[in-house]
């Protein structure tokens, strides 16, 4: 996947150029190595690639979205993660980014799918309306749909951000007046990842770009098309409140006793059992939080049809745990019951510990008086 080209300066030459030092440099390369799920030893291979691979040229489509998903990107916890696209990695088309304007614009996204036909990424933030021949999303006088078409024919890979993309998002929610369509249902005979989240974190958004940039090919994905390294784990798997979860101590409202203190919000609507996302490992804003620990339930909005999976705050009819699918209610009866049998049995078990012990030492003390 790397440009034939050699006149373009290496990842690392830019950084350098741009202010950024060796340490800082080598940090990023270990956090990408340790996002990506890889060895130790990895991040010396990232390393080597950016110091000698030329800038791969990147074409961002912004259609049906909220653009929360570049806002995530570069307010990502290291600044060399948004360095890599907004000016190492050649970023020459992003409505939203880049200082051109009108005819500029299209000229400098014209000239991209010439000059680099069959090397660059195309990134795509935002579904595509297919109702009313797209008339719901146009620029400058062509539907999203053309725009996209165009410019995946000589894409070397698609690259799909955020929910809106990956699955619809809120657009493709019932009824879905304007048509909006994922991009993998729309785009056919290309390598396709989807970064579904809204937004996805930033760092997973770089180090899917990382990977295919130190590797040359698309990180291993998973049966939906998600970058296996960020998305094999349930959020409720890493949840910092699971301990509540397998105690049977669940919030019952977002404002009781319960919330203070902290327990699962599976009851008040989470969607954590079922939604894969990296969000309770790597969070956002600096790895500050996730809205599970702001007091939050998930949402889900990394799965196809999230919204409209049931109400968002109604509970799951059914979760998994303790080796079959039980009810949060049975499960919170089962640990209470299993609770009260322990104590008891604890304190049958210590009392019979010192019924023996008192009985030793009366019939020690009955041994003693014999002898005298």
């Amino acid at each position: 996947m790397h440009p034939t080209t050699t006149k373009r300066p290496s990842y690392y030459e830019e950084l350098r150029d741009k202010g950024y030092s060796r340490r800082d440099f080598m940090k990023f390369c270990t956090m990408m190595a340790a996002y990506l799920g890889l060895e130790a030893s990895a991040a010396g291979q990232i390393a080597k690639t950016l110091e000698t691979t030329p800038r791969i040229p990147v074409i961002w489509l912004h259609f049906q979205e909220c653009t929360c998903c570049s806002e995530s990107f570069i307010r990502s916890s290291h600044p060399i993660v948004a360095d890599i696209v907004l000016d190492k990695i050649s970023l020459d088309y992003t409505e939203t980014l880049m200082a051109a304007s009108g005819h500029r614009a299209e000229e400098a996204m014209k000239s991209t799918m010439e000059k680099y036909h069959g090397e660059y990424v195309l990134c795509v933030e935002g579904s595509v309306p297919t109702g009313a021949d797209g008339v719901y999303c146009c620029i400058g006088g062509k539907s999203s749909m053309d725009i996209l078409q165009e410019c995946a024919e000589g894409a070397k890979a698609v690259i799909c951000w955020g929910s809106c993309a990956s699955n619809g998002c809120v657009q493709s929610a019932k009824p879905n007046p304007t048509g909006a369509t994922p991009i993998h249902k729309l785009i056919k005979g290309k390598p396709i990842i989807k970064v579904p989240g809204c937004p996805p974190i930033g760092e997973v958004m770089a180090g899917v770009l990382v990977h295919i940039i130190t590797f040359g090919r698309l990180p291993e994905l998973d049966r939906v098309g998600r970058p296996k390294a960020f998305y094999s784990k349930r959020v409720h798997d890493t949840c910092y409140r699971r301990p509540f979860y397998d105690a049977g101590l669940f919030v019952e409202t977002f404002d009781d006793e319960n919330a203070q203190k902290g327990y699962c919000l599976y009851k008040v609507g989470c969607k954590g059992p079922s939604t894969y996302n990296a969000c309770g490992v790597m969070r956002w804003n600096n790895g500050v939080s996730y809205p599970i620990q702001s007091g939050h339930g998930c949402f889900g909005c990394s799965e196809e049809n999230f919204w409209d999976n049931g109400p968002l705050y109604r509970q799951m009819a059914n979760f998994p745990g303790f080796g079959i699918e039980s009810n949060a209610d049975k499960v919170g009866m089962i640990a209470g019951a299993a609770t009260v049998a322990g104590v008891t049995a604890h304190a049958i078990a210590t009392n019979l510990r010192k019924s023996k012990l008192i009985s030793s030492h009366i019939e020690e003390g009955r041994e003693a008086e014999k002898e005298l």
